[in-house]
């Protein structure tokens, strides 16, 4: 049997394809007036204005995101816990990534009419995150194997226990990381995605091929998708090719950046957007096997309504 239609059993897995997923959550905060100036991002609000959080969520759902990804990627115990200095209130603030994009997702199908349910991907973002500095766009960060997994399992265990769909592992900048947590996935009642961080159309952001990383998760039991997320527009069609070889049971999940470059001492983007045929592409980045489009950062609502527009004017709902 092979390791697709075993997936379409798991709890929480999507059964519909192609799925839209959301877009980047930061730009959206900002655009409604919040400061993510600060090494938690936009989980700083959790605690103080989660219903910006929640409104967010709901933007895109009303852009057409099917499914959303929590407000987690940031959110790691560790850095929550350097803010309320409390293991049990940091715990409480890391859930409750879930429960405001399940509330977001009840506040809109109770005014809509849906024959599908959004799903919710519990963000699981890289040790880089965490760090604040950028490094989730060069990897190597100079720990230990150790060091990697007390960070990722215990945020791992406690959004295992959640209402999450499933996980998103992402932004993944190299293979030391995706090796770590390929090991720690091994032990979770809930499946993932895992996706990575693409300098080029076949390399990640620490210069090791495509391939040797998704080697790691042809055959992985717990994990229903691979991809690439945070990379520009320009080389997806190719690393969704590369994927496609390298793991063809699995599904494919792409959810590129806008294209500009980020300045982590300025906290600032440069250089042109790379999305002025974003229809053409998303129609391309079917076409060679996306299963699971959506936007990461500097992509918003109306990207995301771009591509809920070109998925729908497809034939859908029909698994391959």
């Amino acid at each position: 049997m092979t390791t697709r239609s075993a997936d379409k059993r798991e709890r929480g897995i999507p059964h519909h394809y192609p799925l839209v997923i959301d877009g980047g959550l930061s730009n959206q905060l900002e655009n409604q007036g919040n400061n993510l100036d600060d090494p938690l991002w936009t989980a700083v609000l959790l605690a103080d204005r989660p219903e910006e959080i929640r409104e967010a969520h709901l933007a895109y759902l009303r852009a057409g995101a099917e499914c959303l990804i929590t407000s987690s990627y940031q959110a790691s115990l560790q850095g929550l816990q350097t803010r309320v200095h409390d293991t049990d209130t940091a715990k409480k603030l890391l859930l409750k990534t879930v429960d405001l994009a399940r509330e977001a997702i009840a506040d809109f199908t109770a005014d809509s009419r849906m024959d599908f349910s959004p799903k919710v991907a519990a963000s699981i973002g890289p040790y880089g995150a965490f760090l604040a500095d950028g490094s989730e766009y060069t990897g190597n960060y100079g720990v230990s194997v150790q060091t990697m997994l007390d960070f990722h399992r215990p945020r791992l265990e406690l959004l295992d226990q959640s209402d999450a769909d499933f996980f998103a592992v992402e932004t993944l900048p190299d293979f030391f990381e995706a090796r770590v947590l390929a090991q720690l996935l091994q032990n979770t009642d809930k499946s993932a995605w895992v996706s990575f961080s693409c300098r080029d159309g076949a390399h990640l952001r620490d210069g090791s091929p495509i391939e040797k990383c998704l080697q790691l998760f042809a055959r992985h039991p717990r994990v229903f998708a691979l991809g690439i997320n945070c990379t520009a527009p320009r080389h997806i069609s190719e690393l969704i090719r590369r994927v496609r070889e390298a793991a063809p049971e699995k599904r494919v999940v792409v959810y590129p950046n806008s294209g500009e470059v980020y300045n982590a001492a300025s906290r600032t983007w440069s250089d042109a957007a790379d999305l002025n045929h974003l229809e053409r592409m998303v129609e391309e980045w079917l076409d060679v096997g996306a299963d699971m489009v959506g936007g990461c950062c500097r992509l918003g609502p109306d990207a995301v309504r771009t591509i809920s527009r070109v998925i729908h004017s497809q034939s859908r709902r029909q698994d391959r």
